[in-house]
């Protein structure tokens, strides 16, 4: 199997159309289908059943995706091992986290990084859903969750937790809720099911069946926004809604804590331009921590 055409195989049993490969692999919907096609001719099997509803794999094509992700394994693997014995203090470093988090934190690391290092060039991937590192779809990552994968290392950063909050505008109209009542008489902003399943049953530990959702969203910054605007009470995180003018909290003896993690893989752990990157994130988070210790109340 020639890998060009098997990483394109790939992202189409992942995606399952041609579209969504090609937007997968950043090419064109064309150069997808010709791979497809040399590689169903090489192999002088059919990879996949042309249906409706997208591209199904045969029982061949199931045999070749396993032999194509061994591939993508040891390709990924050869690609980590050079760069954990690259020393140079330049070149690209991918970093995916939060819009949240890389408000708070990420950018003014990267900000010092490229003063020190200016020739390390950061892409920073800001979504709610984690990105694989042992697919290399980053080098690094700053996330609320410990991974359990044992090629990737975590260190601690911080501990956060999350409060119930509210527009003062929205608060001088609806009145603040009250406890054990489901959020009865008010509305809710709430997490998109696919990023925080809970927020469909509870937020801050009230249960919200009571309640009225007026928007979903899949972005923490988004949420923010939406509870700014008075649409509802949202779940925020704490450091975020109490510097913010806009923001009254609810309930402050309700506090769910939660910790963020500086995530890579073991193999990166030796890269001059990836250390560099995380020192720069850890010295931001330590900083801002210090900073939110000797704030006033």
């Amino acid at each position: 199997m020639d890998w060009d055409n098997a990483r394109i195989f790939l992202a189409i049993g992942r995606a399952g159309t041609l579209r969504g490969a090609a937007a997968l692999l950043h090419i064109d919907q064309a150069t997808c289908g010709r791979r497809l096609a040399a590689l169903e001719t090489s192999l002088g099997a059919r990879l996949f059943l042309r249906t409706p509803s997208g591209y199904l794999p045969t029982p061949a094509g199931e045999l070749a995706l396993k032999a194509a992700e061994a591939m993508e394994k040891a390709a990924d693997k050869l690609q980590r091992d050079m760069q954990g014995v690259d020393n140079r203090l330049s070149g690209l470093v991918r970093v995916a986290t939060t819009d949240t988090m890389a408000r708070h934190f990420v950018i003014r690391a990267i900000q010092g990084l490229q003063a020190l290092h200016p020739d390390i060039r950061v892409v920073l991937n800001v979504a709610p859903q984690m990105a694989s590192l042992t697919r290399r779809e980053a080098d690094l990552a700053v996330r609320a969750a410990r991974p359990l994968d044992p090629d990737l290392i975590s260190r601690h950063l911080v501990k956060r937790s999350l409060g119930l909050y509210a527009a003062k505008t929205y608060l001088e109209k609806r009145g603040a809720p009250v406890r054990g009542t489901g959020l009865a008489g008010h509305d809710i902003v709430i997490y998109h099911e696919s990023v925080t399943p809970r927020h469909a049953e509870k937020i801050a530990g009230e249960p919200v069946h009571n309640a009225r959702v007026a928007m979903e969203v899949n972005t923490g910054l988004m949420l923010q926004e939406a509870t700014r605007a008075g649409l509802g009470v949202a779940e925020l995180a704490t450091h975020l809604g109490d510097s913010d003018p806009l923001l009254q909290r609810i309930w402050p003896e309700v506090s769910e804590p939660y910790d963020v993690w500086l995530v890579m893989h073991n193999d990166l752990s030796r890269s001059a331009r990836v250390r560099a990157v995380a020192d720069a994130i850890i010295e931001s988070v330590s900083l801002n921590a210090a900073v939110s210790r000797t704030a006033p109340v």
